[in-house]
């Protein structure tokens, strides 16, 4: 959730931590800080409430430089949202500490160290790793076996990054639970962050910390100690990306960007995996052909966008692949004492791969008996995927708007994908199989002719910009579509929206509907159709005003208090789910537009939610 970035080189650090910050920014956050140790070995401390620009002007009134440096972006947990609680925190004028993550213990540990004679001056849990990593290193230990010796102490999740004063030669880290990378710089320095994507411009090489990891970092080694602090050496991977993939380009914000590139990225998400008449098992990972003819029953677990995702794909699992499948939210999950049916597959779905409930969900899954543990998610180097049995890749490249667009839809192409993988095992018709295949491969082109309706949309968006609530319906598997379509508005543009199975209309939310409550319905031409339309009429009579997103064949027709937006033709149902969401989000997305709100980086929201 938070933004970390740390560097130690031959050269002034302080332009790449600010470039770090702003790169992590679709994370969320309310306030920032870096702390530099200057050419006169004095620390230097810039803090700010707000964004990245704050920092910056306090920089530009009291410019400061250095050859090591650590940088932080906070979302406050502990503690309001102040320059004194933000990051980074300092001890005894010589401790520069940043962090992510909760320490549970900090109230003990606060207390200790206040007998001791430490005065806090934030209310936060990090104030109290820095004072405790200060304590051990005035007596006697070196920086690195202070942080070796205060981790010990710590009890939660973190990811920190520290240097002292009158060590110069090292930046130290240590994580649990919290991702952080190490970067390898050529040029004489070396690198840290929360993300790949804060160290882009400056190296490809990286090195990521497993769980329990304390690595000393200088300007030309790196230095791992394991858990059981044993030496200890971590793969290093050249990453594909590119520093200007996250780059906004002609578009007026990421979010728009990101909605426009769903065809390239679903795509990509299929190249590979979708060969002509079948799904190619081995993208699951060597462990696939194991734990796939052992698959009966399927368990999701998934936060926000990523649960619609796997509502979506019960449908996908129940009717093509038949094997009963049950959808979970991580942070419920976690706190229950789930029954596991033999022949069971855990399947986890996060954009980040670092979500702490759904993390904490596959932890605790792994324990209780299921047949193995598969991960739908966007970050190839992330916890969820390193510790899942299985993985499957989105490929949707990095996604900087908060309110998931593209992330999401390559998670429904994934799992469409993975119903077909457990179909095939399970002997569905060859003929079957290949047919869906197909009707897959056909979905980027369908979203690039969906994508053409984007002027109509912004003129249905006008409509709403004054509204303060709005209703969104749906039959089938439209109805997570609808889920997610009243999620990207409320997201973004602050407008109350709320969703439900049209079918429910009758059971207490028609009492809300009136001429000044737009009603959205998504309208395939499936099975459920008729009953839809039924649904539909029970709005009107009400006196609502609907927004139908129809397939040609419906026979729903524009009228007095009725809009029809006509989709494209041929949407097949497992198509239906993709297609469908694509319009909605350039309704949040221009609704958002009019109202003035900040469509990237909307209030109180993170892109990464990394704490619980």
């Amino acid at each position: 959730m938070c933004g970390i970035v740390g560097a130690i080189a031959t050269r002034d650090v302080s332009p790449i931590l600010i470039d770090g910050l702003h790169r992590l920014e679709y994370r969320g956050y309310d306030s920032t800080g870096v702390a530099l140790l200057d050419d006169k070995g004095v620390l230097q401390l810039r803090r700010a409430v707000g964004k990245v620009v704050k920092l910056e002007e306090k920089l530009r009134e009291s410019p400061c430089a250095g050859r090591i440096g650590i940088a932080h972006s906070r979302w406050a947990t502990h503690g309001g949202v102040t320059e004194a609680n933000a990051h980074p925190h300092v001890s005894g004028g010589r401790i520069a500490l940043i962090h992510n993550g909760i320490i549970e213990n900090y109230v003990e540990l606060r207390a200790e160290l206040q007998a001791k004679g430490y005065v806090f001056a934030s209310e936060t849990d990090t104030e109290v790793i820095a004072h405790l990593i200060h304590d051990f290193a005035r007596e006697g230990s070196d920086l690195t076996a202070a942080v070796q010796r205060a981790v010990r102490r710590l009890k939660g999740a973190y990811a920190i990054v520290v240097f002292d004063a009158q060590q110069p030669d090292r930046i130290c880290v240590a994580r649990i639970a919290s991702p952080l990378v190490i970067g390898l710089g050529s040029d004489g320095g070396n690198y840290v962050a929360s993300d790949v994507q804060a160290l882009l411009p400056v190296t490809r090489r990286f090195q990521f910390l497993d769980e329990g990891d304390v690595a000393e970092i200088r300007r030309d080694s790196v230095t791992i100690w394991d858990a059981h602090d044993q030496r200890i050496e971590r793969p290093v991977h050249e990453s594909s990306l590119s520093a200007d993939a996250v780059e906004r380009g002609d578009y007026a914000h990421y979010m728009l960007k990101e909605i426009h590139e769903q065809p390239r990225a679903l795509a990509d998400t299929l190249s590979e995996r979708l060969l002509g008449d079948h799904v190619l098992e081995a993208a699951l990972g060597p462990a696939a052909e194991r734990i796939l003819p052992l698959v009966q029953s399927v368990h999701i677990v998934a936060c926000g966008t990523s649960y619609h995702a796997g509502l979506v794909a019960r449908y996908y699992l129940e009717q093509g692949a038949r094997v009963p499948c049950t959808v979970e939210v991580a942070s419920e999950y976690r706190y229950r004492d789930p029954v596991v049916m033999p022949g069971t597959l855990f399947l986890a779905i996060s954009q980040s791969g670092e979500t702490a409930d759904t993390l904490a969900a596959l932890r605790e899954a792994k324990k209780l008996g299921y047949v193995g543990t598969c991960a739908i998610c966007n970050v190839a180097e992330s916890s969820v995927v390193r510790e899942a049995d299985l993985a499957l890749m989105t490929r949707a490249g990095p996604e900087v708007g908060v309110a998931s667009t593209k992330a999401f839809t390559t998670q429904l192409a994934a799992l469409g994908m993975l119903g077909l993988a457990i179909a095939q095992r399970r002997g569905l018709d060859r003929r079957t199989v290949a047919l869906y295949a197909r009707q897959m491969a056909q979905v980027p082109t369908l979203v690039e002719h969906t994508l053409k309706l984007d002027g109509q949309i912004r003129e249905w968006a006008k409509r709403f910009a004054d509204k303060h609530h709005a209703l969104f319906l749906g039959r089938g598997p439209s109805y997570p579509v609808a889920l997610e379509g009243a999620l990207k508005l409320k997201e973004i543009s602050y407008i109350h929206a709320e969703a439900y199975p049209a079918g429910e209309l009758k059971h207490g939310p028609l009492a809300l509907v009136d001429d000044d409550m737009p009603v959205v319905a998504v309208a395939p031409n499936n099975a459920l159709l008729e009953k839809l339309k039924s649904n539909l009429q029970e709005v009107r009579a009400r006196g609502g005003q609907l927004f139908v997103f129809a397939d040609p064949n419906t026979g729903i027709e524009p009228a007095d208090g009725v809009d029809v937006m006509t989709m494209p033709d041929h949407i097949e149902a497992l198509q239906s789910p993709l297609i469908y969401t694509v319009p909605l989000q350039l309704l949040a997305y221009h609704v958002a537009v009019l109202r003035g709100t900040d469509v990237d980086q909307p209030r109180n929201l993170a892109k990464s939610v990394t704490v619980e």
